[in-house]
């Protein structure tokens, strides 16, 4: 692992960080060519992507009910027991999470509020092929089905050595998938999944949010696609940070940093201290638990080229430290935890005091695993019931209201230029105080539009002779209520 020392009074850069930062180039054009081509022909290139990528020849890409109920049986009781604990309490904690639609009245009776409605359908992408990631399945569907989405559908890459007539996927995948309420299940990875939750094919209807990890591919497409549909996050290796004092046992620390190390190659582990030596014997006790691990070479090259140690003067900066890191996952393993959990800004999971290991969150804690990575918990959050809803402003004005804010909404329309605007707003207030038939066609024809956008109890700012830019107000007419022409520039004016 890589060492900084920072001396008395030095902060950590975000640039001594060993971060990769973007995705490749050479990946975001692979990925676009094939969401270009999944958008133009659909279910074939689906077929063709799969066979290519994954050396599977795919018939029906929906998975039959059938095949999901028959991959249950025989499955070992203690494994769905933990499963059902672990989605239990994952809907619990998210539960919590729900909000409700609201609304407000004000004395004239104008009513204003908030409308909150689920997205009508939700794609989770889960990685899949030669691994299988049961708690990723829970992660996703169930905040989805707690926020009330109606059709939440699952698209992960189907494995190779599956027996004939039998799913190809994992039944594990599966059992997750029965337990968080998932309607749909795709066997399609890559890619090539995210165009066509994005865009929709012949088999494949399109949803409105995809969330869900998986490799670089995927990250891309989900880069390309956003805007078109929602996404979480593009999210990058998974990492760690572990803030450790003398009170911490180097041999959990060490097995906390290769719990994230064994992820991936490129996973990113960070241990912050203010004793060097703690730091020696947190590596020592890794290379000791490293000889028992059946994930020692991925283990080791994460914690190689992607692991770093800072060592700080005193806790203030190594806390700071942290701050900067802004990691994914961290772990306060001090005697008071606790204590420094208010100076704690910038992390996308706590996890406070010894007892509190990072896979329990991982797995059945409840909060969310899927959590903003590579720094970008300075301004992110973990997946939510509300990446799954959308909120719609409510505005309803009432005749009284309307008369006490038109006036300022013309105002602030003439200090614009907009004259559409306030006229919108000065129609109105003409059929309150006039009546109905002072806003037909025959009246309008008569009147001085302009008067009743601008009126002269609406005077703006720019009847100074303040002039705006191009789409701004002109200069103020002698009367303080119809503009002039502005001049063409400030040296015509003068």
């Amino acid at each position: 692992m890589k060492t900084i020392t920072l001396a008395p009074g030095e902060r950590l850069k975000p640039a001594q960080l060993i971060r990769k930062g973007v995705l490749p180039q050479h990946i975001v054009d692979a990925a676009r060519d094939i969401v270009a081509a999944v958008r133009t022909e659909g279910d074939a290139a689906v077929r063709r992507f799969c066979r290519d990528f994954d050396g599977v020849e795919l018939t029906a890409l929906r998975l039959p009910q059938e095949q999901i109920d028959a991959a249950l049986d025989g499955l070992d009781p203690a494994f769905l027991a933990a499963l059902e604990k672990a989605a239990a309490q994952i809907r619990a904690f998210h539960q919590r999470e729900v909000t409700q639609s609201w609304f407000t009245t004000r004395a004239d009776g104008t009513m204003l509020g908030v409308k909150v409605t689920p997205v009508a359908a939700a794609g989770i992408y889960v990685p899949g092929g030669r691994a299988q990631y049961p708690s990723t399945v829970l992660m996703n569907a169930i905040p989805a089905k707690v926020a009330g989405v109606e059709r939440v559908v699952m698209v992960t890459p189907p494995q190779r050595d599956a027996a004939p007539g039998t799913a190809p996927i994992s039944p594990y995948t599966l059992a997750a998938a029965k337990f968080a309420g998932v309607d749909e299940i795709y066997t399609v990875g890559g890619a090539q999944a995210v165009a066509a939750l994005a865009y929709g094919t012949e088999s494949i209807p399109r949803v409105d949010k995809i969330t869900g990890p998986g490799n670089a591919y995927v990250a891309a497409a989900k880069q390309l696609v956003s805007g078109d549909v929602g996404i979480d996050m593009v999210a990058g290796p998974s990492e760690v940070c572990v803030l450790a004092d003398a009170t911490a046992k180097p041999a959990v620390v060490a097995a906390d940093l290769m719990a994230q190390a064994e992820h991936d190659p490129l996973a990113a582990c960070y241990l912050v201290t203010c004793d060097a030596a703690f730091a020696a014997e947190v590596e020592a006790a890794t290379e000791q638990l490293m000889a028992q691990s059946p994930r020692a070479d991925i283990t080791r090259a994460s914690l190689d080229n992607e692991g770093t140690v800072v060592v700080a003067a005193d806790l203030a900066a190594a806390v700071d430290a942290v701050n900067t890191i802004a990691p994914e996952h961290l772990e306060l393993h001090c005697a008071d935890a606790l204590g420094l959990l208010g100076r704690i800004r910038n992390a996308g999971a706590i996890f406070v005091g010894a007892w509190s290991s990072e896979p329990l969150g991982d797995y059945v804690a409840g909060p969310n695993h899927t959590l903003p990575t590579g720094g970008t918990a300075l301004f992110s959050n973990p997946l939510s019931v509300e990446d799954f809803v959308k909120r719609s402003s409510v505005i309803c004005y009432t005749p009284e209201g309307l008369m006490a804010d038109a006036p300022a909404t013309q105002r602030l329309a003439h200090a614009e230029g907009l004259w559409a605007h306030a006229l919108s707003a000065g129609l109105r207030r003409r059929a309150l105080e006039l009546g109905d038939e002072s806003v037909t066609p025959e009246a309008l024809a008569a009147a001085d539009l302009t008067q009743v956008a601008w009126p002269d109890d609406a005077p703006s700012v720019v009847a100074a002779g303040v002039c705006a830019g191009e789409n701004g107000p002109a200069r103020a007419s002698a009367a303080g209520s119809a503009p002039a022409a502005c001049p063409a520039s400030a040296q015509e004016a003068e």
